[in-house]
């Protein structure tokens, strides 16, 4: 049975653990929509800001993405 994985930074982790990943906010959409140069990310702790930089690392970075 899939697990909720609350507490995790590490997109990995979370795909090699059979753990759910729902992330409804469309960050990588609005990264991809938005052409400025340089992007600043501001959230408090704990929103997040660890998981969506290691999603974005997996979902750019093709050799990684073979190896998951």
């Amino acid at each position: 049975m899939k697990s909720l994985a609350i507490g995790r930074d590490d997109f990995k982790h979370i795909i090699e653990n059979d753990s759910y990943y729902i992330d409804k906010t469309k960050f990588i959409e609005e990264i991809l929509k938005d052409t400025s140069m340089v992007k600043l990310i501001t959230r408090s702790k704990r929103f997040g800001k660890a998981l969506n930089m290691s999603t974005l690392k997996y979902f750019f970075d093709i050799e990684k993405r073979k190896k998951i």
